[in-house]
């Protein structure tokens, strides 16, 4: 039941040929160079944001250019360009891409500097943008749900910051794909926050629950699509701190992401979760996401 994204040699093909957006240039993918010294190489100094695409459109796009500014004003680098022109630029790159459904991934990062931890003074920002054919769960994943497991949230205190800083999710999911899982559910002292590369949301009793968009947890702008579409829909939600407890024994869990949309967790270390199928209200919510994609 693990995640795991389909494989297309047809879409790793397009991949060779791609092109990519670096400091304001369109280039082949092989062409697109950046310095060893830059600090997002040396100290991970940068910024992200992964954008879905579907059918060319790019999804609550608003939503990931705040994020992307609150990131970026949460490590002190200022905003190279206006949300405008970010949406020209990803509208540019879109449009460069033979595939309609996208994942369009840009990072910003504090530039080329000699290597010392304080912050250089008159360097140009580093950016750069990709984007990817769209991997989304299979039908089976869908029908089926997915397996996780259960990690201590050991990671610094700053999660609402989408930096580029990855590597506690980048062991943590390692974890999970070892056990043949999805995702590594973290838990600190005691109450829920989210997965390695995914919030988490809980049903229980016929609400919707998830724990608040405080520092320990990424604002995810699927998390706050699944909210939006739940009260669209008239289901009971609560923001409230989730207990561990609370968590295991919910009656539904979901992962939420920008490439996972929504999605039933139906097995917990090992074990059946929920009965082992996907609930009744992510089949209501899958649906209700489903739809929303095709919103103009």
């Amino acid at each position: 039941m693990g995640y795991a994204a389909p494989v297309d040699a047809e879409c790793d093909s397009l991949i060779i040929f791609m092109t990519v957006y670096l400091n304001g240039q369109f280039l082949p993918l092989e062409d697109a160079k950046i310095s060893v010294l830059d600090r997002g190489f040396i100290y991970g100094d940068g910024v992200y944001e992964l954008v879905p695409v579907y059918g060319r459109e790019p999804y609550r796009l608003p939503g990931h250019l705040a994020r992307l500014q609150r990131s970026l004003d949460g490590i002190r680098l200022a905003n190279p360009h206006s949300a405008a022109e970010w949406e020209t630029i990803i509208r540019q790159l879109i449009a460069r891409m033979a595939f309609a459904d996208q994942g369009v991934y840009f990072q910003i990062t504090r530039g080329v500097a000699k290597r010392d931890h304080a912050f250089p003074i008159g360097v140009t920002p580093t950016v750069f943008m990709m984007s990817n054919p769209l991997a989304l769960p299979t039908p089976e994943q869908i029908e089926r749900g997915v397996a996780v497991i259960t990690a201590v949230d050991e990671r610094w205190l700053h999660c609402d910051l989408k930096t580029i800083s990855l590597l506690g999710n980048v062991l943590a999911r390692q974890a999970a794909v070892d056990a043949g899982a999805a995702e590594s559910v973290f838990f600190r002292n005691g109450y829920l926050t989210e997965a390695s590369a995914s919030n988490v949301l809980v049903v229980k009793n016929g609400v919707v629950v998830a724990p608040p968009k405080d520092h320990l947890i990424l604002p995810g702008i699927t998390y706050d699509a699944a909210f939006d579409l739940a009260r669209e829909a008239d289901l009971a939600v609560e923001v409230r701190p989730v207990p561990k407890n609370e968590a295991l024994s919910a009656d539904e869990m979901w992962l939420s992401s920008s490439t996972k949309e929504v999605l039933a967790v139906t097995m917990i270390d090992g074990k059946a979760f929920a009965g082992g199928r996907p609930g009744p209200l992510f089949r209501k919510m899958h649906a209700l996401f489903q739809a929303s994609k095709r919103r103009p």
